[in-house]
This record gives structure tokens, C-alpha cells and sequence, in this order.
């Protein structure tokens, strides 16, 4: 909680990165692993439309973009019941982890994602 008595604003972050986090673990599930690869987050945003208080349950759907070479826009939506009170996105891209460079997107995934198979909240 901040000062004003609202869920501090790093705090939508955080529940946008646990839906993303949830989805990847999915996706690595599924696909049997990425050994040497995986991704980093080259840019975030949110946009903060009405205050979350204590206590309450925040409901987090994640949408994808189509994915790109080495790229899959992510993109957020918080809301408690009815009320969206958040909009976030995220890129994510795919890495090497060994020379920390752009690398491909695994066929699966771009295959997946491109199914509508990989949709996010699984």
C-alpha cells in the first residue's frame, strides 16, 4: 500500500510478470524446454486506470501479439470483478543465454503462439 492507501504502482507490475511468468512456465511444459535460450523483457508499460485497494482479488488476463522473429508483444489487462483499474504490455525477446544476442523464436513457439494454442492464462 502507498501513502494514499492504493496498491503501490510497481505492485501492477509484479501481477503482470506472475501472468507471464505463469505462461512461460506453460510454454517451456509444453514444448520441452528451451536449454541455452529463453527471454528478457525489452520494454513494459502501464497504464493506471482506477486505484486497486486492499483486500481484493485482481484478476490478470494476458493477450499476445503475433509473434516476430525473435519477439511476442505481451499485453495486460487488471481487473477486480467488472472493473478494469489496468492495461499493461510488455515485449518480450527470445535470447541465447550465452551470448545474451537476439536469437530466433523456436519454431513451436512462433507455432503455437501463431495456433492460438500458447493464449495465456493456461
Amino acid at each position: 500500500m502507498d501513502a494514499q492507501g492504493h496498491v503501490n504502482n510497481t505492485v501492477y507490475f509484479r501481477y503482470m510478470e506472475q501472468a507471464r511468468i505463469e505462461w512461460l512456465a506453460w510454454l517451456d511444459d509444453r514444448c520441452g524446454g528451451f536449454p541455452g535460450q529463453g527471454s528478457v523483457i525489452v520494454n513494459a508499460s502501464c497504464t493506471f486506470i482506477a486505484p486497486l485497494t486492499y483486500p481484493g482479488i485482481v484478476e490478470v488476463r494476458m493477450y499476445l501479439d503475433p509473434p516476430g522473429r525473435s519477439s511476442i508483444g505481451t499485453h495486460y489487462e487488471l481487473h477486480v470483478g467488472a472493473t478494469r483499474h489496468a492495461e499493461g504490455s510488455a515485449k518480450l525477446v527470445w535470447i541465447d543465454k550465452r551470448s545474451l544476442r537476439s536469437a530466433p523464436l523456436p519454431e513451436l513457439v512462433s507455432a503455437l503462439v501463431t495456433a492460438g494454442e500458447a493464449v495465456a492464462g493456461r
